[in-house]
């Protein structure tokens, strides 16, 4: 069990540290429009919590980190 802990581990730091994370634009529009989509604030929380257990969060950042960062760094822009 430990050996394939480490293995995780080691995977996941591996990837997670290659420093070619690239500008997340995709999650930080997200963002952005979830800061502003009402004038209340208890209402943009209550936005970005829906947002969050529907995973709308998680998608937009994987979609960045393996596909849009992915295309900007091959493609050079």
């Amino acid at each position: 069990m430990s050996k394939k802990l480490i293995l995780a581990a080691a995977l996941t730091l591996g990837f997670g540290a290659t420093s070619c994370l690239g500008p997340n634009q995709t999650f930080n529009d997200l963002n952005d429009w979830n800061q502003q989509v009402t004038d209340n604030a208890w209402a943009n929380e209550a936005v970005f919590l829906g947002l969050n257990i529907v995973p709308v969060y998680s998608v937009a950042y994987m979609a960045d980190l393996i596909v849009f960062n992915s295309i900007e760094f091959w493609d050079g822009q």
